[in-house]
């Protein structure tokens, strides 16, 4: 189990936040605790509500990289409104007012350097959506510090957005992709977690008529997403015409014409499409290794010529 957790996931659970006496015990045994950051002031010091008092978190102290100029002010001014790790360090009056002083930027260097020593290529985390790129998906994966999963890693079924997989504030199951040790930068993938090609197809039969997702639309066929990670190509005929096709994000419903494991292949035929896709809450089957640690995740079928492996 994770030592440092993502902003958020201890909340619900934290004692720490309350009352004075527990949060001089934080204080005392140095420990990390988390409440909300309620504000950003006209300073760039995050406000914190602690329940029996305020905590000022200061800016030189709200995020690492503030110190030394590498990371922008932005850092600090999106934290308000979300819940912030930190340690307690003492206390202060400011306008009369008992003030809690905190430290996010210790909580954050603390974890970063553990997670940089103890964690490795294949291992299964936590993590939580922080924001999204039209290139990937930013995840929190401890006291704040993020990994990057690049749009090509979310799933095995191909997506033009990496919002079509994730939202923020989304709690996720993540795998260590790469780690880049000098940097502290962490890699992270999501694919390896939605099963291999028979895990997924296990839940489908030929003669069935379900529905999925139109993910894109070529001259030989639309390709419909039944599952993040198991696609299958529905032919256009001869007959249909561009006006009378699906665009891509639209549901489709679609008949299960034949499976061949050989050739990791669905074959489809299009009954019914309709509108864009509703954005709705997504969460996902995740299927785990017992170990929490892939060496290794092969992808297509033993009788199948083509092998998607991917070594970690």
């Amino acid at each position: 189990m994770m030592k440092y957790l993502p902003e958020g996931f201890g909340f619900s659970e934290n004692q720490y936040t309350y009352t004075l006496a527990n949060l001089e015990q934080a204080r005392v045994q140095n420990k990390i605790i988390e409440a909300r950051a309620t504000m950003c002031d006209s300073s760039h010091n995050l406000i914190v509500d602690l329940g029996c008092m305020k905590g000022i978190v200061p800016r030189i102290n709200a995020c690492v990289g503030i110190k030394d100029g590498s990371v922008r002010d932005i850092a600090v001014l999106s934290r308000a409104g979300k819940i912030c790790c930190f340690y307690v360090e003492g206390y202060e009056y400011r306008n009369g007012e008992r003030f809690a002083v905190l430290n996010r930027e210790k909580a954050m260097r603390e974890a970063l350097f553990y997670m940089t020593e103890n964690l490795h290529p294949g291992d299964v985390i936590d993590a939580k959506i922080t924001h999204i790129e039209r290139f990937g998906a930013f995840a929190d994966i401890g006291c704040g510090n993020v990994g990057l999963i690049n749009i090509e890693n979310c799933s095995v079924s191909r997506i033009t957005h990496p919002s079509e997989r994730f939202y923020c504030g989304q709690r996720i199951k993540a795998v260590i992709k790469d780690i880049d040790r000098s940097l502290c930068r962490f890699t992270l993938s999501h694919k390896e977690l939605l099963g291999t090609w028979e895990d997924n197809v296990s839940g489908f039969s030929v003669g069935q008529t379900v529905s999925g997702v139109v993910r894109s639309v070529m001259d030989y066929g639309v390709f419909v997403e039944l599952t993040p990670n198991l696609s299958g190509l529905a032919e256009i005929h001869t007959d249909d015409i561009v006006s009378s096709l699906p665009v891509p994000g639209s549901t489709a419903t679609v008949y299960i014409k034949s499976i061949i494991p050989e050739k990791m292949k669905i074959k489809l035929n299009m009954i019914d499409f309709g509108e864009s896709q509703p954005k709705e809450k997504i969460s996902y089957r995740y299927f785990l290794p017992v170990s929490g640690h892939f060496d290794s995740f092969v992808y297509s079928p033993q009788s199948s010529d083509k092998k998607i492996i991917t070594n970690f």
